[in-house]
Order: structure tokens, then sequence, then C-alpha cells
């Protein structure tokens, strides 16, 4: 039986012919000017093993060559890149995707199972206009964890072994960095396609949710009366009118109140179940005009004055005594306070300070003076 590429009509039929990858933007990086390699059957996807078109391309400047790993129906079916095996929409691993949208997939592992789910994926998916996404909704887990612009560090060349053993002779030239490598006993350095692409011990979603279960959480404050929330790192372009095309979606709006010098602003609502739900659903992920919002409970100022001048009142209030107590000692005399010796006080006599005459200043010779007769004019001595 012959197995040629264009004389078997079976394996025609089941490999894959493609004219585009399915891949995600921080793998075609950031050169609009790109050129793609396409190889009919070049490779076998590291899911199913079947043969299929790989597209091998450049992402950009001192940046490593990339290609496509898994096949196209391996990538539809998990919402995934051919490249990188991360989600689509969220960038993030599978394993995160999964575990934050509670989704369960049920793709065989065995060879025969596998090849027989494939093909009827492949007839599914050929009725469909579109790759097939997640149609859940997404939850605060994975607003806050996505990753909202490209991340082009990850398409970097990979070490250089020559010059971590010292024998490198390309110096600038070399297309493989130069730098020590991590610790080889890091998990993040055992990682495999099947592992990532099955949501199983992948250590990038392990780590990932690690991190996202420490996220600090906005507690709600007990005062049921509290309906205000605080806005924060707000530009200088952004207006009321702003503010309230973004909050009127989770209730009605009793006032804002726009602090623009301390770029701040205060949403009031006229429920608390509205303020909750706002709170809950803009913390840690409301992007507005190009900037990351700080969205918090507010706290009103004469609410905290009272408090303080109660605190002050009850440290005023003299306590009354309790009964079958005796009473309190009576204060101690002005002139025994702090006398803990018992040493009477001393008394410094007032002195007198004695007249000091001033001492006549002599004239100096270089000084003429007029001589004064001792007589008065018009007498005889």
């Amino acid at each position: 039986m012959s197995l040629s590429k264009t004389t078997n009509t079976y394996n025609r039929q089941n490999w894959e012919d493609s004219d585009f990858p399915i891949v995600c933007e921080t793998c075609l990086g950031d050169s609009p000017y790109l050129r793609m390699a396409k190889e009919k059957y070049g490779k076998e996807c590291e899911v199913c093993a079947r043969p299929f078109t790989v597209f091998r391309w450049c992402p950009g400047a001192r940046m490593r060559f990339k290609k496509t790993e898994i096949c196209q129906t391996c990538a539809r079916l998990r919402n995934a890149c051919q490249t990188c095996l991360l989600d689509l929409e969220y960038g993030l691993p599978l394993q995160v995707r999964d575990a934050a949208l509670k989704i369960k997939e049920q793709i065989p592992k065995s060879d025969v199972n596998k090849e027989y789910f494939v093909q009827n994926m492949d007839s599914e998916l050929a009725k469909m206009d579109e790759a097939g996404g997640k149609c859940q909704n997404a939850s605060d887990v994975l607003a806050k964890m996505a990753r909202k612009a490209p991340y082009y560090e990850r398409n970097r060349p990979h070490i250089c072994s020559f010059w971590v053993k010292g024998e490198c002779r390309r110096g600038e030239e070399c297309p493989y960095r130069h730098e020590r490598p991590t610790d080889p006993e890091d998990p993040l350095s055992n990682q495999n396609f099947k592992d990532r692409y099955y949501g199983v011990n992948d250590p990038v979603a392990e780590k990932m949710m690690n991190r996202a279960s420490e996220m600090p959480k906005l507690e709600k404050p007990e005062d049921q009366t509290i309906t205000t929330l605080y806005v924060g790192n707000l530009n200088d372009i952004t207006t009321e009118k702003d503010l309230r095309d973004v909050f009127y979606q989770y209730g009605e709006i009793r006032n804002i109140t726009h602090v623009a010098h301390q770029n701040c602003a205060f949403i009031q609502y006229t429920t608390r179940a509205a303020a909750e739900m706002a709170a809950e659903s803009t913390y840690g992920r409301l992007t507005l005009g190009g900037h990351k919002l700080n969205v918090r409970w507010g706290h009103a100022q004469a609410r905290k004055d009272k408090e303080t001048t109660s605190i002050a009142a009850m440290k005023e209030t003299k306590m009354k005594p309790s009964p079958g107590l005796p009473a309190p000692l009576p204060p101690l005399p002005t002139e025994l306070q702090n006398n803990f010796f018992n040493i009477a006080p001393q008394t410094v006599p007032v002195v007198a300070t004695p007249f000091i005459p001033v001492m006549p200043t002599l004239p100096h010779p270089s000084m003429q003076y007029m001589s004064t007769p001792l007589y008065p004019p018009g007498t005889s001595k």
C-alpha cells in the first residue's frame, strides 16, 4: 500500500491543509512586515499526532523563530494558540482558564479514541463559520489576571549554551542570549505541550493560581447606609459624563462628585445593592482613558468626626464608682507631685546684683584737647 502524500486518499483527507495559522498577537510579534514559511504536512501534531501544515516565521528583530506546534483542530477545540498553547482571549494558561470558568474537558487520550474524537470534531467544526470559542462569562479572577497588552519578551532567543561554558566566539553577532540560566530545579523549567494543552500539572498555571489566591479582596463596610464608591487615579480628560456612562449600568446613581484637582471622584448610588454590584464588578479591573482606576468604598467624613468626638467625650466623662468598692484616692498636692524620693524642694535666695561703676576711659595720645583755665575769666589767681 502506497503512503505517498499525493496518491493515498485516506491520508490526504485526514491530514490538515490550511492557509494561515491560529496564533496570538504575542507570537506574531510587533513587526508589521512579516514573512512566513509554509510547509504542508511538515510535522505531526503534539497532541493528536496527525500531520498538519507547519508555519514558521520570525516575530521581529533579535527574536527567535517560532512555528506552530499543534494542528488547527486541536487549537479550535481548546481556543488556544497553535504556538504557545495559551488562551487566545485572555492570554492565560488553559488550566487557569478552565479552573476559573469551571470547565471540564472530556478529551480522550488513547490513540484510537483520540483519532475517532478528532475526526468527529473536524466534521462539527467544518459546519461552523468561526472558531469554537468559549461562551461562558468571564469571572473576576480571569479579568484581573488577563494580559491587557502583548508580552513580546516571550519571543526572546534562547540562552547560548556555548557562552555558559565560556566557549562562544561570536560575540555580539551571536543570535542567542548571553545570560546565565535559571535554577535547573525551578519547576518552570519542566514544561511540555501535552500538560499545558490538557491543563494538568502545568507549573506556570499553578504559579498564577497561587498568586491569584493571595490577591487582596475589597471588603464591604458594615454600615449598610454607605452607598458611595471612591474612584481614584483619574486622568485630566475624564469628565463626569464618562464616569456616569461606566457606572450607570450597575444601578441608579444619586450623585457624582468629581474632584478634578485631586484626580478622583465619588459615585453615590440610591441603593446598597447597586453599590455592592459596582464595587465587585470594577474593583481591580476598571480601565478608563488608558488609566487603571482605583475603586474603593467611600466613608462619610461627618461619621468619622462623630466617632472622634464620641471617643473624646468618653475619655473626659468621669465614671461613677461601683458599689462595694473603695472610693478613689484624692489627688496629690501640687508641691508633692513628681517627688519620688521625699526630698524637700530647695529654695534659692534672691541676691541683689551689686552696682559696678564703669571705669573712665583715658584719651588717646594722638587726640588734641584744648586747655581749660582753672579759674573763671575776670578773676585773679
